[in-house]
């Protein structure tokens, strides 16, 4: 689901006419660093921050909201187990691969992540990002490890305490439908692979950040998905239309002004890339 900002969004001027509206135009690892800005704005983060756990989890747009939550810079590339870069899907080094990490009451802690998410009560926050985000603010994130990696390791727990799994994930990772997705995947389905092969766990409770979440979390401004890629350096770009007061609208445009020429970080070594098909009998 969608993280819920109604009560963020200031009201539209009545008449169409008298509202200011303006267009924005994000790359991927801008859009990265703006939604790490709207997740650490969500109140049940600060709130978790102040008192009580909060687990970051490995993955690239979580690197982004450690370096806006800790002020240091981090090894994004290998923050992260799997990967898509190369043009294929790959895999981090495992003696390179950084996190998860845990903070309690704000404060980087010792305890491992399971550890920590032993202690979880419904209040306590874990963020994981995710590989596809569907209309209905449904997540899908790709899992290389045969139990399901992350999501197989947190998802019972989050679920049946009712804590909060926050979902920070770009719209260049839009598709149709996460449910039907998932059922057409799985690690050991695949006869060829470009690269590592995985499959795609589906999750239907998290809350889900997009660019659109993090510009009303932070600005109030109403924010619309209207277009998505570009060429020679600009694929994946989102493209987002702002309405508001104009005030409202000016903010908003400053902060998407804000995150533009964010460095694109060096790739991360990758476990070697074999070509040849999965072998078949592994799917029983």
């Amino acid at each position: 689901m969608f993280y819920d900002t109604s009560s963020f969004r200031k009201a539209l001027a009545p008449v169409r006419d008298d509202r200011t509206h303006a267009i924005i135009m994000l790359l991927p690892r801008e859009s990265k660093r703006l939604i790490a800005k709207g997740v650490l704005a969500v109140p049940e983060v600060r709130r978790v921050l102040a008192s009580g756990y909060l687990i970051v989890s490995r993955g690239v747009t979580p690197a982004y909201i450690l370096e806006e939550l800790t002020g240091q810079p981090k090894d994004k590339g290998n923050s992260t187990a799997g990967i898509v870069t190369g043009s294929r899907l790959a895999s981090v080094i495992e003696e390179d691969r950084l996190g998860p990490w845990v903070f309690k009451d704000g404060k980087l802690s010792e305890e491992s992540a399971p550890q920590a998410l032993a202690k979880f009560r419904a209040r306590d926050v874990s963020i994981k990002g995710a590989n596809a985000v569907d209309p209905q603010g449904n997540i899908g994130v790709l899992a290389a490890d045969g139990a399901g990696g992350t999501v197989g390791g947190i998802w019972g727990t989050l679920t049946a305490r009712g804590a909060h799994w926050m979902a920070p994930v770009s719209l260049e990772r839009l598709i149709p439908s996460v449910i039907e997705a998932a059922q057409y995947c799985g690690n050991h389905l695949w006869d060829y692979t470009m690269g590592q092969a995985a499959g795609l766990m589906p999750v239907v409770n998290a809350k889900v950040v997009t660019e659109i979440q993090a510009l009303e979390i932070l600005t109030g401004v109403t924010a619309v998905h209207v277009a998505s890629g570009g060429v020679a350096g600009s694929e994946g770009a989102v493209i987002l239309a702002l309405t508001g007061e104009e005030d409202v609208v000016k903010a908003a445009f400053e902060l998407a002004e804000s995150v533009k020429g964010e460095e694109q970080f060096e790739p991360p070594r990758l476990v070697p890339y074999i070509r040849e098909p999965v072998n078949a009998p592994s799917r029983v």
